[in-house]
């Protein structure tokens, strides 16, 4: 099956790393497939891609026009060109901008189109109106429209009418993380670790995460908080940091090339996102073992932890109950310990990447079949 994937650039992100996972075992089984970066401005590719995945920088086929005005219709011709050179059996795309401009480029050409949602675009704000009117009006032309969760599909559709068909797929655990670990079941010597891990930006909500870790941090020495991620509120939570006198207790090191080795040496992970498309890392926290809180944002976290089965699960914007969760797995290690590993056992089960690869060969099959009229629960 040849595959041509359209991603928005290939830097560290939620995204980024699915496709690279979904493309490198698409190739590995012996599909060829054409990974495509439309960012005009290239970038560089920041997660592994297995050998086979033919890797094409779209704006290396833009030209000079790719640094005007005329960017855009560069893009549109370099995608259109490329379409038709690779004559896919399907085209898959990631992001709300690139999945207009596929579909713009690829009308007319008679190719299966999958376009996937990143993000709950019912509570996003990353759309601008001119994007917003674009969706709605070319989404419609899409063979299949894909969410991550199950709560995006009925506001989505009150937004896309037209949509022909709409499903939800969720996010792989990454091979690595397939396999059981081991998980700590009492306090080691030295100092504990809650962590967060994001884009260092408001929806994160890493300013009231660290607001609420100030109102027990006297009360429990041992503990630091580390929040992994960059971004433009770095100098704003730095100063949250500084007025509470917590410089000590908590660590904002950056961007991490390595966050499956910090989440392992981790005791806590903490999630207070105020919108989420699908939070991977707190899928690959509860795989590898780690006891996790949670808000229950839109959209992904109810429906990975099973309605707070396998994560303490607060509500969103309760900030005081987010501080009680946390210090409920920071008293009780036993509880940590069979929470990390109920966790571990069910997302492993529901998420591992042979049974996401069925569903995305269930979904290609049927796009390359009559279409439906019918939108799918």
């Amino acid at each position: 099956m040849k595959i041509l994937f359209f991603v928005s650039s290939m830097h560290a992100g939620g995204a980024e790393r699915v496709a690279a996972t979904l493309a490198s075992a698409w190739a590995q089984r012996g599909d060829q497939v054409t990974l495509v970066p439309s960012y005009t401005k290239k970038g560089s590719l920041f997660y592994p891609l297995d050998s086979g995945v033919r890797l094409t920088w779209l704006a290396d086929r833009m030209g000079w026009l790719g640094k005007t005005w005329f960017a855009s219709i560069a893009k549109w011709f370099a995608m259109r060109r490329l379409i038709k050179e690779t004559r896919p059996d399907v085209v898959i795309s990631f992001l709300t901008n690139v999945n207009v401009m596929v579909l713009l480029a690829a009308r007319g050409l008679d190719v299966p189109t999958i376009v996937c949602e990143r993000t709950n675009p019912s509570v996003s704000s990353s759309a601008g109106k001119a994007l917003v009117w674009l969706r709605r009006h070319t989404y419609p032309w899409a063979s299949l429209v894909t969410v991550q969760s199950q709560d995006s599909v009925t506001p989505f559709q009150e937004m896309v009418p037209a949509i022909r068909r709409m499903t939800v797929i969720p996010n792989p655990l990454p091979p690595e993380l397939a396999e059981p670990v081991t998980v700590r079941d009492a306090p080691g010597p030295g100092r504990r670790r809650l962590v967060a891990m994001g884009r260092l930006m408001p929806v994160k909500r890493f300013e009231p995460l660290i607001k609420a870790f100030a109102t027990f941090a006297e009360d429990f020495p041992e503990w630091d908080l580390y929040i992994w991620g960059d971004g433009p509120l770095r100098p704003a939570l730095i100063s949250v940091v500084q007025g509470a006198g917590l410089e000590e207790r908590v660590f904002l090191p950056g961007r991490t090339s390595s966050p499956w080795e910090e989440l392992a040496v981790a005791d806590v992970f903490v999630l207070a996102s105020e919108v989420e498309g699908f939070p991977n890392v707190l899928l690959e926290a509860m795989a590898l073992g780690l006891a996790c809180v949670t808000v229950d944002c839109p959209s992904g976290p109810r429906e990975i932890s099973r309605d707070g089965k396998d994560a303490l699960l607060v509500p969103l914007g309760d900030d005081q109950a987010l501080a009680g969760a946390m210090v409920q797995l920071m008293t009780d290690p036993v509880l940590r310990g069979v929470l990390g590993r109920h966790a571990a056992q069910s997302v492993r089960d529901r998420y591992a990447l042979s049974e996401i690869l069925h569903q995305w060969d269930g979904l290609i099959a049927s796009v390359q079949q009559p279409k439906s009229q019918e939108v799918e629960a």
